[in-house]
């Protein structure tokens, strides 16, 4: 029922992304989307400063790349959107727990192919419309280009990413699909316990 490509899929779509504060300063200088560009080409910058050009890396190099690569998007609200209806019907604490164990197996999955995060990136367009953008970018990987597309949401002065479209593919009605048909069909708390056991079989893998 859960796709694996909904989970492994994130590296692709989440390798360039970032999460960006603007400084004041900066906002007042250039567009919003001028500013969003110059933060994400400096997270670029700072993962595959993490890659470095060994190929095998190490234990802390993996650490802090799952960490920059996974903490742009804003879980909990994937994870409302996902679960639809049936969010509004759990408890705070068990909406939570179903956001902890998802945003933890996309972290351990993020990274499975790490060459995924030397890819070119063409930032194609940024729009801002209130406390929404969307960013456009062409991924080039072992010489394919894909059209990614983000959109984020603003909380403060921080932008998460909230959606990610991979050839035209939602990634959050993904999500959406395949957890609250397993929901109809077995309960949340079978999906729970399905959830956790992808969970600990990717602990054990790492």
């Amino acid at each position: 029922m859960m796709s694996t490509r909904l989970y492994t899929s994130f590296a692709l779509l989440t390798f360039l992304f970032i999460t960006a504060t603007i400084p004041p300063v900066m906002a007042r200088q250039s567009s919003e989307s001028d500013a969003i560009r110059i933060m994400l080409e400096e997270r670029e910058r700072e993962i595959k400063a993490i890659l470095g050009t060994d190929q095998e890396l190490s234990d802390d190099q993996m650490a802090s790349l799952r960490t920059a690569v996974n903490d742009m998007f804003d879980f909990g609200a994937m994870g409302r959107e996902a679960l639809g209806r049936h969010w509004d019907e759990l408890s705070v604490e068990r909406q939570q727990a179903f956001v902890d164990v998802f945003s933890e197996i996309v972290r351990y999955q993020s990274l499975g192919d790490v060459d995924i995060y030397r890819a070119q990136v063409t930032y194609e367009e940024i729009t801002v419309s209130g406390d929404t953008a969307h960013v456009l970018t062409t991924t080039v990987y072992k010489d394919v280009p894909t059209v990614v597309a983000y959109t984020l949401q603003r909380t403060d002065a921080q932008w998460l990413a909230t959606d990610v479209v991979l050839d035209d593919v939602s990634t959050v009605e993904g999500y959406s699909r395949s957890f609250q048909s397993y929901i109809r069909k077995r309960g949340f708390d079978a999906l729970m316990d399905n959830l956790n056991k992808r969970l600990e079989q990717n602990r054990s893998r790492s």
